[in-house]
């Protein structure tokens, strides 16, 4: 199912794409702490790889979401965590609600154009008080005529430096409870009344721009609102299980990369007479390791499967997301003992992803929100039967 000749042909576009134009300046947008985005985002959307299971009269190529996973896995090889997290907010954070709810005309202003390249896109839900509690945000958005009158900050935004505009989540009522006072809105950020504070600086990612901005009584018309009033949180629940399968699928060639790296390197570096690689515990460390990735790629094959079915895959990606935020702690820091003093060196891909990896079990859902996430379907929650 994730390997006809199509996937890979997909793959190998994909692939050909990163190893031409982003792989050779990743090292120099690291140093810059920033990439170009429309160039990149660009060259992708001429591929139509911006898109690939959004409708095509949007420009999309209206493919089904395995494709979009085929996709995914190959951003693992960017030599730049940054670099691939920036597309993946691009495809699969900022777009799924509007391309599912959003209007034909807020369809056509934004997502045509975001799909194409044109136009780099953002996701606004993280607040300084807000980050697993989306409930709590309060952000807020007041009707004033034709208009949302919109006060407050959104922190920790991907994107948020370059970003042409972003897809917000903010309270719209003052009633109903958390859960049914929200609402999705596409907010343009060359608007008055709208301040960025950034690139801020960060453990790793170094090439994404990363922003806090500012609100102050900044005007959106209501026809940027994406569906119903006061269904954001609903739809937010949504994008979040393609953001996690992501999440995961580009974690999967990511730790796969560093196995292999990890194998030249400990077979090439000699101590006490014979190859790193030659100790019993270091072969026998990297199989486990390499069994744990193909787990974890079978659970979300099983998962996206569901999706495009049209099952409800909140428990099974909720899984698949928690086994990456985990293994993406212990991989790369298993592989990078085997470097020895090498590893702690800057300049190396493996130190790189120690770092940038280090967000998976954070963003999009921390571990912990995953593992109650899995509880309540399991019946184990307080006070659930």
């Amino acid at each position: 199912m994730f390997e006809t000749h199509e996937h890979r042909q997909l793959r190998a576009t994909t692939r050909r794409i990163i190893d031409e134009h982003i792989n050779p300046h990743c090292d120099a947008w690291e140093d810059a702490g920033g990439f170009p985005a429309h160039e990149v985002f660009r060259k992708l959307g001429e591929a139509g790889l911006l898109g690939i299971s959004r409708p095509t009269e949007y420009g999309g190529l209206g493919l089904d979401y395995t494709y979009e996973i085929a996709f995914a896995e190959e951003l693992g090889h960017i030599r730049s965590g940054g670099v691939g997290m920036a597309i993946g907010v691009q495809t699969d954070m900022c777009t799924p609600a509007l391309a599912r709810y959003g209007s034909d005309a807020l369809r056509r202003e934004y997502l045509a154009p975001t799909i194409a390249g044109a136009l780099v896109g953002c996701i606004g839900v993280t607040e300084e008080g807000s980050g697993s509690d989306v409930s709590s945000l309060r952000t807020t958005a007041v009707r004033d005529g034709d208009d949302y009158v919109i006060t407050g900050n959104k922190m920790f935004i991907t994107n948020g430096m370059q970003a042409d505009w972003m897809c917000m989540l903010c309270n719209t009522s003052d009633e109903n409870g958390p859960h049914r006072n929200k609402s999705l809105i596409v907010v343009p950020l060359d608007a008055d009344g709208v301040t960025r504070r950034g690139p801020l600086k960060k453990l790793g990612m170094h090439a994404s721009d990363t922003a806090q901005i500012f609100f102050d009584s900044m005007r959106v018309p209501r026809r940027n609102r994406i569906g119903e009033e006061n269904r954001g949180f609903i739809y937010q629940m949504e994008q979040f299980q393609e953001e996690r399968m992501l999440s995961v699928a580009k974690s999967l060639c990511l730790l796969e990369d560093l196995i292999q790296e990890t194998i030249g390197y400990t077979r090439s570096r000699k101590a006490f007479g014979h190859a790193i690689l030659d100790n019993q515990v270091v072969r026998f460390r990297l199989a486990e390791l390499q069994t744990e990735i193909e787990a974890l790629r079978a659970l979300l094959y099983r998962a996206v499967e569901k999706y495009v079915a049209g099952e409800d895959v909140t428990t099974l990606a909720s899984m698949a997301k928690l086994k990456a935020g985990q293994l993406t702690q212990i991989l790369p820091s298993a592989c990078l003992q085997y470097w020895g003093g090498q590893g702690y060196m800057a300049e190396n891909r493996i130190t790189r992803a120690f770092r940038d990896a280090r967000l998976t079990s954070i963003g999009g859902g921390a571990n912990e929100v995953m593992l109650e996430i899995i509880c309540k379907r399991m019946g184990t929650f307080p006070g659930r039967q």
